[in-house]
């Protein structure tokens, strides 16, 4: 008779590679109906704009001050569309981007009582940014104001078709957002950079990126690189680490973490601006030495897109039911969407929250409500230009206000998306796991660093429930790690171990159930290409090839899983 597969993970596997088959074949089908519409609808906005007798605004012309000190210029007048366009792609935000506003003139020479050289260009999907640095060696970035969304397309036909309606999207981006959600970090006790509004003329100094970048508007910033002693809103920490250079620090030394409160009120602030685009590589990470190892804490950057206002048109709203990650930002923040809000970021989230419970997801909440006062609101949300001050603070206060008192719940659905499906990361020193049972449907988890002629040191511990925890992964990369499972930790959780590379050993201890005597352990599996030495009951726990032991052997290929596109 054949093996009932019906619960196994070989069924679970099977699943899930059907699940991908089918998710390519869908996303394919999707991208050739969206061109189709895109096209179509596109086409008949364009239609009917021309019939209407509109043509596409001017480019913003600069009205310069007597002393030259300041220009007043719109952000983006090519995004003020008539009623017909707005009515299918949007109004958005682009009355804001069609305002002038004054701002000051940048000049390399003298700025930052100082000079700024231009070191490098660069960009990450959207924006076009450019590196500076001072004379005394202080790096500093300027970001386009105005964004291009048909960036994020792959090269191709895709970014060909839709290249025109991608860049008037850019318009579901608030252009002045990030000076009021650095004022509201600041409150909620979250690093962040001090943006400031500047024009960019055709400075010499610029050289060989004058033709790419004079003329323009900018957000003029301080880079989070670096030693930054110096700077109060990173913390004053001696050096700032990209999330590559994180995430492999923390699986080579056991004594390095991040403050994972600070991480979630981090996140928290970010579902509360509606700031859906957090992939990792728009995190830097403050650093901190100290006698119990090397301490991070988190400093979002590039808020683009806090404010999102995407699906206020007929077509737009429609994209947004297939586009799910394009979150807008209303007055209730609808908990069935708090996934698609949050996926951008989701393999660091489970990395480095790990180790939190849904009490310490409410209590940030609540500490997070009692930071955001209406008074801080108010004051955040005088920040940018004077020119949109008022519409601004019109639209984004009552929002701000309502989207505060949601945020405890918003808080426990998203430990709820986390903790479904848990992972427990080591590192490639050795280490100590311990599984036991913590009651009923309960699962211990414990992970102790080996010590040679010492006690091993606990690294983290935490309790899973299986209301909440369906599946649990632990992969304990490299070094010779000791994985101890008690006799009752089968609590109904499916639990995968990858051991990674090293001579792991692996044991059904039953004096950690007080004696229980020998019996299946339903749930639990080794993943592994290269038999184990095995300690105790093997039987008991069921054996399968890891579908992916270049991401799981150690710390160089676990970081592969990231989107580290520095």
């Amino acid at each position: 008779m054949p093996k009932d597969l019906s619960n196994s993970p070989a069924r679970g596997t099977l699943v899930l590679k059907k699940r991908l088959r089918w998710f390519g074949l869908v996303k394919a089908f999707g991208w050739l109906v969206l061109g189709g519409i895109l096209a179509l609808s596109g086409g008949v906005g364009l239609s009917a704009l021309d019939i209407a007798g509109e043509a596409d605004p001017a480019p913003a012309l600069p009205q310069w001050a007597a002393d030259s000190a300041t220009v007043r210029v719109a952000a983006g007048p090519q995004y003020a569309r008539g009623a017909v366009w707005q009515f299918f792609w949007g109004p958005h935000y682009r009355n804001i981007w069609n305002t002038p506003v004054t701002a000051p003139v940048l000049r390399l020479a003298s700025a930052e009582r100082d000079s700024l050289l231009p070191l490098r260009a660069g960009g990450s999907y959207q924006s076009r940014t450019l590196r500076l640095r001072t004379a005394k060696g202080y790096q500093f970035v300027l970001r386009s104001v105005d964004k291009d969304m048909s960036a994020a397309l792959p090269v191709g036909w895709k970014r060909n078709l839709l290249r025109g309606l991608m860049k008037d999207q850019t318009s579901a981006t608030l252009p002045y957002g990030a000076y009021v959600a650095a004022r509201l970090a600041a409150a909620a006790g979250v690093y962040h950079a001090n943006p400031r509004l500047v024009y960019l003329p055709n400075d010499p100094m610029l050289g060989k990126y004058r033709a790419g970048y004079a003329n323009a508007l900018y957000l003029l910033e301080e880079r989070a690189e670096g030693d930054q002693r110096h700077a109060s809103s990173f913390g004053y920490s001696p050096a700032i680490y990209n999330t590559r250079h994180l995430l492999t620090v923390l699986r080579k030394r056991p004594n390095a973490g991040v403050d994972p409160r600070a991480f979630l009120r981090a996140r928290l602030l970010d579902m509360w601006l509606g700031d859906w685009s957090r992939r990792e590589d728009q995190w830097r990470w403050a650093s901190f030495p100290g006698s119990g190892g090397l301490r991070f804490r988190p400093i979002p950057r590039d808020r683009d897109q806090a404010f999102f206002l995407f699906d206020d048109g007929a077509l737009t709203r429609v994209l947004s039911w297939f586009l799910t990650k394009f979150q807008s930002f209303y007055t209730t923040i609808r908990l069935a969407n708090v996934d698609a809000l949050t996926t951008t970021a989701r393999n660091l989230d489970r990395t480095l929250l790990g180790p939190l419970s849904a009490e310490d997801f409410r209590a940030e909440a609540d500490s997070l409500q009692k930071r955001l006062s209406d008074a801080v609101i108010a004051e955040a949300l005088k920040a940018g230009p004077a020119e949109t001050r008022t519409v601004i603070a019109a639209r984004l206060g009552p929002l701000l206000r309502a989207r505060r008192a949601q945020l405890a719940a918003v808080a426990q659905r998203y430990f709820e998306i986390l903790a479904t499906e848990a992972w427990v990361v080591g590192t490639d020193h050795a280490e100590r796991f311990v599984l036991t049972g913590a009651g009923p449907g309960r699962l211990r988890v414990q992970m102790l660093a080996l010590r040679t002629h010492r006690a091993d040191s606990l690294i983290s511990e935490r309790v899973y429930d299986q209301k909440t925890t369906k599946a649990l992964n632990l992969y304990s990369l490299a070094g010779n790690d000791v994985i101890r499972i008690a006799a009752d930790a089968a609590v109904g959780i499916e639990v995968g171990i990858y051991p990674g590379q090293g001579p792991d050993q692996i044991s059904l201890d039953h004096a950690l159930a007080g004696n229980q005597p020998p019996g299946p352990l339903p749930g639990f599996t080794w993943f592994s290409n290269v038999p184990p030495r095995v300690a105790g009951l093997s039987p008991e726990i069921t054996f399968k090839p890891d579908p992916q032991p270049e991401l799981t052997a150690n710390a160089l290929g676990w970081v592969k899983r990231y989107n580290l596109r520095d």
